[in-house]
């Protein structure tokens, strides 16, 4: 595919859906996964607020790497009641989230960062998608938590995956339920200068 950059990208994260969107958009980028203490953040933080922390501590953390570069840290988290709903740490953990989304609608946040330390820049954004659950049973709720794909998954469950099947209607980016806001982080690096679709000469 025909790249897009102009200057060197560094993605913050070891996301394997992050890496094949970046790479599916024509950035050309390497990875250095952030290497951050998540839990010294307060979960009781505003939703918004909490994701837009967590991607700002990760792009500062490995940017201090690649003063020259431009690098990108994301974290997406699902909230419903602004309670904010991690990765489960097991099949009991995953019914229980997901009893929690079935058959209403919750928020999906992606917030991302963009820095280059030596250019003194750092850019800020998050987007919110609106996800109905259609209403699940409890046979497939217990299904679905023994496939294993809930388990590395903010909320429990991946839309591009198996998960397809419990969402019945979402209003917003798709990209940023799946863990990058294509759309809005395309734009936001190219009014920075990191990307460019003009031709060179």
């Amino acid at each position: 595919m025909k790249e897009i950059n102009k200057e060197e990208i560094i993605l913050a994260s070891g996301s394997p859906r992050r890496k094949e969107l970046m790479a599916q958009a024509g950035i050309d980028f390497k990875i250095h996964v952030a290497a951050i203490d998540e839990s010294q953040v307060d979960p009781s933080m505003d939703p918004e607020n909490y994701v837009c922390l967590l991607s700002k501590l990760k792009a500062q953390a490995v940017a201090a790497n690649y003063p020259d570069a431009w690098t990108i840290g994301a974290d997406t988290i699902v909230a419903v009641d602004d309670t904010i709903l991690g990765k489960p740490d097991g099949h009991g953990q995953a019914v229980t989230m997901l009893s929690r989304l079935n058959n209403r609608e919750h928020n999906v946040f992606t917030a991302f960062t963009i820095t280059r330390p030596n250019a003194n820049a750092l850019v800020t954004k998050v987007a919110n998608t609106r996800v109905r659950f259609k209403r699940l049973s409890n046979d497939e709720i217990n299904w679905y938590a023994a496939t294993q794909e809930p388990y590395d998954k903010a909320g429990g469950y991946g839309i591009q995956g198996i998960g397809a099947f419990l969402v019945k209607e979402i209003r917003g980016s798709y990209t940023n339920v799946v863990g990058l806001p294509v759309c809005e982080l395309i734009e936001a690096l190219a009014a920075l200068g990191a990307i460019s679709f003009k031709e060179a000469k």
